[in-house]
């Protein structure tokens, strides 16, 4: 079996990864340190969990070696905080023996602290797209130092937006370094950023894109509405030992804001959330209480889905299951992490089907249908968006959903009528006809 040793990795890294416990390297990290090392561009396909991060920065500090000038050498575009957040404790984690400075900037906090963290000087910037224009555009740095740009997590920049802000990020960076770009899938979008920027890249893909890890457990429950989730959620999160690290993922930040109104009294400081609408401060406390296990449930929004690596999450719930059916393997891809076991849990409404079905077809295997405990009594009282979805539903599909038996009915045929629309139009042509006949006889 391969070890660090193996990969050549330096004393000082190596140090470190034996203080953090890390004894050998996942396979992405095998395949692209050569290639790194050597200078190539590479673009990195492995799915969620893998170790992506660790892969891409145990060559770059080599590469550094040690602090040296005002300016950054090395640059690491992501597409959120908390990957932001995470690449950074990465770094302090496998910089312990090495003289490296590093920092963080992302939106939503004030400029002017950050500013003054790079003012010293700084050898690696890790930053989301558009703070790090702002950054730019301050002139506090320059740029022409930059030897090494990594664009981590490519295929949600691409989702996000964020192409325009990646042109002008390599424009402003100087023509001569290397380019690394990671992924967990590679979609067409992502396909065109490696062909217009990178240069000859030796291409590494792991696994099946868009695969979960064997070692999770997949199951789904057939959950009519949001209030009989939420019956279902708090049932299943009674059993505090075996859900004893639960990460519960939502498609909206209402949703996550509708669980911690019900449940909050019933968990108390087992709970804790994340999304959007939360202030910068306030979500790293509550990444922060679930890491340390001061807290045991975590509900984040997909804005979260990326760049949480956190050990020993036992379950992940899907509330929801994300309209971008492709998230299902980031999100899933939070527990069974470095070859350990982990539950993926999905609740599913009739609306959900077909997503899940999405899935299935991308992960390319069936989901287990689980049986829901006896003891949850599912209800048939639907939301008031949940109401708007539903008559939504029955105008477009001219179907009838019955909500107490969760079926469908076609719409009967006396109820079919022609649209108005079209009846109007009939009559119109027929008067145009008439008019035009007493006009001939005249």
């Amino acid at each position: 079996m391969i070890s660090f040793d193996d990969i050549k990795i330096s004393k000082q890294i190596r140090m470190a990864l034996d203080e953090a416990g890390f004894d050998k390297p996942t396979e992405i990290q095998e395949k692209v340190f050569s290639p790194i090392r050597a200078g190539k561009d590479v673009i990195g396909i492995a799915q969620t969990g893998t170790g992506k991060t660790l892969a891409y920065l145990m060559p770059i500090l080599m590469k550094l070696n040690y602090a040296q000038g005002f300016d950054p050498r090395a640059l690491i575009v992501v597409p959120t905080r908390e990957l932001v957040l995470q690449v950074i404790e990465t770094i302090e984690l496998l910089s312990p023996h090495i003289n490296l400075r590093a920092a963080g900037v992302y939106g939503g906090v004030n400029i002017n602290t950050q500013k003054e963290k790079l003012y010293s000087g700084i050898d690696i910037i890790v930053a989301t797209p558009g703070r790090l224009m702002d950054i730019y555009m301050t002139r506090i740095l320059k740029f022409t130092m930059i030897k090494t740009l990594v664009i981590d997590e490519a295929d949600k920049l691409m989702d996000l937006g964020f192409m325009p802000q990646l042109k002008a990020i390599f424009e402003i960076i100087p023509e001569a370094h290397q380019n690394l770009l990671f992924s967990a899938t590679f979609s067409d979008t992502v396909a065109q950023l490696a062909d217009d920027f990178l240069i000859s890249p030796e291409r590494i893909e792991i696994a099946p894109q868009a695969s979960t890890v064997e070692n999770i457990h997949q199951i789904q429950y057939q959950v009519p509405n949001i209030l009989s989730k939420i019956a279902l959620l708090k049932h299943l999160l009674k059993d505090k030992e075996v859900f004893n690290k639960v990460m519960i993922f939502t498609e909206t930040k209402k949703n996550a804001d509708r669980i911690v109104n019900r449940l909050e009294e019933f968990l108390g400081e087992d709970l804790s959330v994340i999304h959007s609408n939360k202030a910068q401060n306030t979500r790293i406390k509550a990444l922060t209480n679930f890491k340390e296990g001061t807290s045991r449930v975590l509900i984040a929004s997909d804005v979260a889905a990326r760049g949480i690596d956190i050990e020993n999450i036992s379950h992940v719930i899907n509330f929801d299951i994300p309209s971008n059916h492709v998230e299902y393997v980031h999100r899933v891809g939070r527990t069974g992490r470095a070859e350990k076991d982990g539950t993926a849990i999905s609740f599913v409404n009739k609306g959900e089907e077909e997503l899940i079905e999405k899935v299935e077809a991308l992960i390319n295997k069936p989901i287990e249908i689980g049986l829901v405990p006896t003891e949850v009594v599912f209800t048939s009282q639907l939301l008031e968006d949940e109401k708007i979805q539903t008559r939504n539903i029955k105008v477009k599909n001219t179907i009838r959903l019955d909500l107490a038996s969760g079926a469908f009915h076609k719409k009967s045929a006396k109820n079919s009528k022609t649209p108005s629309g079209s009846k109007g139009r009939q009559k119109a042509i027929a008067n145009k006809k008439r008019n035009s006949k007493k006009k001939s006889k005249k």
